[in-house]
């Protein structure tokens, strides 16, 4: 009852995967990857630090993904990590006093962090992320914000983990081109209603203003209102996508 199996989902994710790894290794028992088609050295590096390596596509849906990491956990205990997420030396204590007791599933207090540039408002403030969870009766849903599935109350851990979200600008772009187009085909599938004056045009001021000045944006300085006008657009993009996906099938 008291091993813990880390789950990674990878796809070309050789920069990130040997120190993510690395830094569960204190209470992992053993490290599941399910890899997406990489291309680079992900499945070469993962496997030469002990990390069980499962091919599957990701095919746009990460619930089921996760979903098909946990089927292969043999622990008692699974914690998901991404791969651009680092386990502090503190929390990896914590996790494995936590497994030592009553079954809850765990929050963590992620730390986002874009290279080169401070900001810890708005966009990039600190949130919380349930990871840590017994195996049993524990699935994940959703294409792309995801959400674990558990029966276990809910608890938080004190300790940090850290999100390096972006490396450079071109990478957080193109993030935002991929997951606007998901979120839209998430929307579709979901039969949502879009309305091009409320969802267009109204929405993304209220997204800015809410990541400006409601979740302290302003605090970062030029980085806060960079971040903050592009989820402006990112709002934008999603249901203007969504809105040319019904129009182009004619049901607008």
């Amino acid at each position: 009852m008291n091993t813990v199996s880390v789950l990674i989902l990878t796809r070309n994710e050789e920069q990130n995967i040997k120190d993510c790894i690395e830094s569960c290794q204190p209470f992992a028992d053993e490290v599941i990857v399910i890899d997406d088609g990489s291309e680079d050295n992900t499945v070469f590096i993962a496997e030469s630090l002990g990390a069980k390596v499962l091919h599957r596509s990701l095919n746009g849906d990460w619930g089921a993904q996760q979903t098909y990491a946990v089927e292969q956990a043999n622990s008692y205990w699974i914690f998901f990590i991404d791969a651009d997420e680092r386990c502090s030396p503190e929390l990896c204590k914590e996790i494995r006093l936590a497994i030592q007791g009553e079954d809850f599933a765990y929050w963590i207090e992620r730390h986002n962090q874009f290279h080169h540039n401070v900001a810890t408002h708005g966009v990039l403030r600190p949130d919380y992320v349930c990871r840590l969870m017994p195996k049993a009766g524990t699935y994940v849903e959703g294409y792309v914000h995801q959400a674990v599935i558990t029966p276990y109350e809910r608890k938080d851990l004190e300790s940090p983990m850290y999100h390096y979200t972006y490396d450079n600008w071109e990478q957080y772009f193109n993030k935002l081109n991929k997951y606007t187009t998901l979120s839209a085909e998430k929307y579709k599938k979901a039969n949502k209603s879009v309305s091009f004056l409320k969802d267009i045009v109204f929405r993304p001021f209220w997204a800015f203003i809410k990541m400006y000045l409601l979740q302290g944006g302003i605090l970062d300085g030029k980085m806060g209102w960079v971040l903050s006008v592009n989820h402006y657009f990112y709002t934008m993009t999603k249901y203007v996508k969504l809105y040319y996906l019904y129009k182009s099938n004619g049901k607008l």
